[in-house]
């Protein structure tokens, strides 16, 4: 029998959105159970999408605002308020990578506008802001970002300049003296799904330059700013983050929002979690239903699936997991709580063919389960392992 039912699914890339997710989750639990309570929270990594999944799992409003872009063209962006007066700003609808197109160019390419977003924030009177980091075109540590918060970068003549990827190696000084009053005391957390340090072979700049549009010499050039970038700021402001696990997210700009605004980096789930008092949540639950396009050992370093399964497994709340592709070897996901795996691709075929029809397998398993769950009652002991 279930009462109350939490649903929390991350994106089957390519296929079906968290919200898309829910949605078919929701009729298939309806049909069975439509006196049941069910809490619907689609979760999105960080990326396009986060500021719309945080506002349908706990309401608020889109704002809109006119910002610079990633070449510092006038641009509409926004983000979102949620009730609580929590500002959840995400880097790419202003500094994303589908805003450049064919004209990717990671060393010229700038965060500003995401700094005007997070000033405009404040100004409203926000006290926290979610920076979402992800899907970013830039390389620039977040100096834009924080020369747009009153952040003043010098060069070697006293100039003052807004650095980009490739200018990051003319700072010769930082000063945070100008630091827009209203953001003195805002707390900031940065949503990261990544633990990349600055910079070197796992950097910012090697790992995902290249798909930003940089070449090798790009790379090492993007790479030796950011170092730079670094010396400056432990130098200036005292705050070493060259190696700081999340450092190279957005480009460095992890790293940066933390040197800049003192910035907290957080897993992306444990911010989710937190935000939408998750733990609380759990309360009378009879299970949590969660699931992402594949689960494996990535799955296993702070995603949603595990960051839901330690949760769940301290509240003694079951958690069934679906994916489109399932990996071998999962013992640590049902250590951590994970009570079940259900793979979707019910004619085990392809990507490429399974994709089209997503929906119809998501929604014909999760129909089964129901039925199973109507000649079975559930039982709130989470697994613990194989």
């Amino acid at each position: 029998m279930i009462n109350k039912c939490i649903l929390i699914p991350d994106s089957f890339k390519g296929s079906m959105s968290s919200g898309e997710i829910c949605s078919i989750m929701e009729k298939a639990i309806d049909r069975y159970y439509p006196d049941a309570k069910i809490i619907s929270i689609p979760v999105a990594d960080g990326g396009e999408g986060s500021v719309d999944c945080f506002l349908a799992a706990l309401g608020g409003e889109r704002v809109v605002t006119t910002v610079k872009g990633p070449y510092m063209e006038d641009m509409e962006a926004y983000y979102g308020q949620l009730p609580d007066k929590t500002a959840v700003v995400e880097m790419a609808a202003c500094a994303g990578l589908p805003l450049v197109g064919d004209r990717r160019a990671a060393e010229k390419t700038t965060t500003y506008g995401v700094g005007q977003c997070i000033a405009h924030a404040a100004a409203a009177g926000c006290k926290k802001i979610i920076l979402c980091l992800g899907g970013s075109a830039t390389n620039d540590g977040g100096t834009g970002a924080a020369a747009a918060l009153g952040i003043r970068f010098l060069n070697s003549r006293g100039e003052r300049f807004v650095p980009t990827g490739k200018t990051l190696r003319d700072i010769d000084r930082i000063d945070k003296t100008e630091l827009l009053p209203s953001l003195r005391d805002v707390e900031t957390i940065a949503m990261c799904d990544i633990d990349n340090p600055l910079c070197g072979p796992d950097g910012a700049a090697h790992v995902f330059g290249p798909q930003k549009g940089a070449d090798p010499a790009t790379v090492a050039l993007l790479d030796s700013g950011l170092a730079h970038m670094a010396a400056v700021v432990k130098r200036d402001l005292g705050a070493d983050i060259l190696d700081l696990p999340g450092a190279g997210a957005a480009g460095g700009m992890g790293g940066g929002m933390a040197a800049f605004l003192n910035a907290r980096l957080q897993m992306g789930i444990e911010t989710i979690l937190d935000t939408v008092s998750f733990d609380s949540l759990l309360s009378g639950a009879d299970i949590v239903f969660s699931g992402e396009g594949r689960i494996d050992s990535q799955s296993l370093r702070g995603k949603v699936v595990i960051g839901v399964a330690r949760r769940a497994k301290s509240a003694g709340v079951p958690l069934v997991v679906l994916a489109g592709d399932v990996a071998d070897d999962l013992g640590p996901a049902y250590d951590a709580g994970v009570s079940a795996i259900f793979s979707i691709n019910r004619v085990a075929v392809p990507f490429s063919e399974a994709k089209h029809r997503s929906k119809r397998d998501l929604a014909c398993t999760i129909d089964d389960l129901m039925r199973y769950t109507t000649l079975f009652p559930l039982t709130a002991t989470p697994a613990t392992g194989r």
